[in-house]
């Protein structure tokens, strides 16, 4: 695997270094994106490849599911709280997206498992975070099929982690005062499709469908 990581490195010092050494120089001395991302770290959704954008243009926080919590101070661990910090209050970043994608799988193991989480997984654990979604899921009474249900969860925890960041009171007062703005978006790995999510998003049961109505 090291021999497929050092030839991509010598690719790239030899061609995209070479074309772009100004930018990467002076990028090397300061950051200034303008959207931060809370994406997965499944590794077939690259942000960047995603959204077509140059390094420096994307703040990117990537964790299990492109989950949210809500703010708390009592944790010991904060990655992508400390993550989203750094983007408001130092890098100003002028939108956070949060980035939800079809065939998660943080969220197929949240739907299918119904045993109790383990209080020794990491995992477990973390997903509980979008246990909200799937209650919320599952007290839908039309008639989903097991993958939509799925996939009504992966968008619907989007939808809870955009109500979690207002949570944040340095990205709640930024929202008042219109300096920074919120999105959702939803990625279909099966057909290539981009959807907007907001509060109002609805899952049709009676087609598969990434679109939003």
């Amino acid at each position: 695997m090291i021999n497929k990581l050092s030839k991509g490195y010598e690719r790239f010092r030899r061609g995209y270094y070479q074309s772009n050494k100004a930018r990467l120089q002076q990028l090397s001395k300061k950051q200034e994106p303008q959207i931060a991302i809370v994406s997965c770290c499944d590794s077939r959704v690259d942000p960047g490849l995603l959204f077509d954008v140059k390094p420096g243009e994307l703040f990117v926080i990537r964790n299990v599911a492109n989950l949210v919590p809500p703010f708390e101070t009592e944790g010991e661990y904060h990655g992508t709280s400390a993550a989203l910090e750094f983007a408001v209050n130092y890098l100003k970043v002028k939108q956070i997206v949060v980035l939800g994608h079809a065939n998660c799988g943080g969220i197929k193991s949240l739907m299918e498992d119904e045993s109790v989480p383990k209080s020794d997984s990491f995992i477990d654990n973390w997903m509980q975070l979008a246990a909200a979604a799937k209650e919320y899921v599952l007290a839908r009474n039309d008639a989903c099929t097991h993958q939509q249900k799925i996939t009504a969860c992966e968008k619907k925890s989007v939808n809870y982690s955009l109500r979690n960041l207002m949570t944040y009171p340095w990205i709640r007062d930024k929202l008042v005062t219109g300096n920074i703005s919120l999105l959702g978006l939803y990625y279909d790995l099966n057909n290539g499709e981009l959807a907007i999510l907001d509060e109002i998003t609805t899952v049709e049961c009676s087609k598969e469908s990434s679109t939003t109505q």
